[in-house]
């Protein structure tokens, strides 16, 4: 069979834009499941949140996620196959790529740097992809095209366990150290087994794997590694952690595992989590023509809507520090009025210009106002802003002080937990943090009304913004007491 090299770039292109804003069948049906199942009223909500941000991400066909991620390729090429192309695969995978994150229609947010020690420049177009190649028999191009969340990347976890340590053990106590920046509920991916970069490619293959642990329940003799799925499944479960961190039924959809032989004197365990913005899709190259991506039921998603009569109203234009002595933690609020937006680059920027004694930069004026940690997508002809998530708040903990002794902010928005750290400065302050939903992009970017750069415009996606919002949804995770709503996870860790 002959591929031809328009046919790898086009589908992988189409590939990477259906993965943007479709997720698939079996992640709604799990998350649906979830949302069924759950009787804790944050997580509840914080699952409906990214149902209701799926099936809009679909109908708009707008990332479900401002973190589009990096690109992942697995490739299997079959020995039988040759080559009309005048380019490298990984050349034409990168082009594919390319081309999907500069697409006019649905430009995805470019997050990739070069230069990773020092400069670390944006390459613009989200290049180059991570591409792992195998050589099979056959006569097909068999791909897997994943743009893996940096959120969730972040959380990965390996060690080498003596031959007769646990693994159970070993998963059960890194679970909690992960947090809830990966964005469950997710899935775990496991590998066992081979070397140390051998586990983790295992663990990162085994979530290309659809979710299928109902159906493994169900079975009347599950292997020794189904077996142990379950049982991970179930006790990861039984933490508590539950949907972003705030406690529930759900943590993980599904726990997968991938092994390989490995030396007599060693156990090399990799454990890396995919978060509620799951993207994957599979397909192959025959000779025929470029991929044909799977048709999408939009009646196959549950209807949901926000139950707003739970949620207190907000005016952040005249909110006072006193009056937010009144929230407690797991209050669920609606925001109007101007946040500012900031992520790591724009607080090293910050810090680096206070330091110096040029104060903050013209125009950015934090004084009773939230910061907001986001990395916007770009807008498209109609949008204030594309899909506009929060991204990992724990990256920002060493700026928590610097931030309170030079402006009067009133407090941050984000995802998942503080340090401790972070959590005493805000005490101290008098202050807030606000969590919105990680996973929730598309659905938050439509309460944001009005969007403008204020600083840091040639900084690209760490560029800082003023918006103006009505009825943003978030939930009080720290409030000016000091109370903190992730508290779970230091009492994972010291029990």
């Amino acid at each position: 069979m002959k591929i031809k090299q328009e046919h790898v770039i086009q589908s992988v292109f189409s590939a990477l834009q259906y993965i943007s804003y479709y997720h698939s069948s079996d992640f709604i049906q799990a998350m649906t499941k979830a949302y069924e199942n759950e009787t804790h009223d944050s997580a509840k909500n914080a699952i409906a949140q990214i149902l209701i941000n799926s099936k809009m991400a679909a109908l708009g066909q707008r990332p479900l996620c401002q973190d589009t991620g990096i690109v992942n390729v697995f490739v299997e090429v079959g020995m039988g196959v040759s080559w009309e192309a005048d380019l490298s695969l990984d050349e034409m995978i990168n082009e594919g790529v390319r081309r999907a994150f500069t697409f006019e229609k649905n430009p995805l947010r470019a997050s990739i740097v070069k230069d990773p020690l020092f400069s670390r420049e944006n390459t613009q177009d989200n290049t180059p992809a991570v591409i792992h190649v195998k050589i099979v028999k056959g006569n097909q191009v068999d791909f897997i095209v994943a743009a893996k969340g940096c959120g969730s990347e972040n959380k990965a976890k390996f060690a080498i366990l003596n031959p007769s340590a646990s693994i159970t053990d070993w998963v059960l106590k890194m679970i909690p150290t992960m947090g809830a920046g990966w964005c469950p509920p997710g899935v775990i991916g496991i590998g066992v087994g081979g070397t140390a970069e051998k586990a983790m490619l295992m663990a990162k293959e085994s979530l290309m794997e659809p979710i299928d642990i109902t159906q493994i329940a169900q079975k009347a003799q599950p292997s020794k590694i189904e077996e142990l799925r379950l049982d991970l499944f179930e006790k990861i479960n039984n933490l508590g952690i539950g949907a972003q961190g705030l406690g529930g039924l759900t943590t993980v959809l599904d726990v997968k595992i991938k092994d390989y032989p490995t030396h007599a004197a060693s156990q090399a365990i990799a454990m890396i989590p995919n978060c509620a913005a799951t993207r994957h899709l599979h397909f192959s190259l025959n000779g025929s023509g470029a991929a044909q991506l799977p048709d999408v039921d939009i009646d196959s998603y549950p209807d949901l809507e926000l139950d707003y009569s739970k949620y207190k109203k907000i005016n952040l234009d005249t909110l006072t520090r006193k009056q937010m002595f009144d929230w407690n933690i797991g209050d669920t609020l609606l925001l109007t009025g101007t946040i500012i937006t900031g992520r790591d680059g724009a607080h090293t920027r910050l810090q680096k210009m206070l330091d110096n004694g040029e104060g903050l930069p013209a125009g950015v004026d934090f004084d009773n106002k939230f910061i907001y940690y986001v990395g916007p997508v770009d807008a498209v002809a109609g949008e204030v802003i594309g899909p506009a998530g929060p991204t990992t708040a724990t990256r920002m903990d060493k700026f928590t002080d610097m931030m309170f002794e030079n402006t009067q902010i009133l407090g941050m928005i984000g995802k998942a937990e503080r340090g401790e750290q972070a959590i005493s400065s805000i005490k101290k302050h008098q202050a807030s943090y606000l969590i919105a939903v990680g996973g929730a992009a598309y659905l938050i970017s439509k309460s944001i009304k009005k969007a403008k750069k204020i600083a840091f415009k040639e900084m690209g996606m760490e560029a800082m913004y003023e918006f103006e919002v009505k009825d943003m949804p978030v939930t009080v995770a720290v409030n000016p007491q000091g109370e903190n709503i992730h508290a779970i996870f230091n009492n994972l860790m010291t029990s």
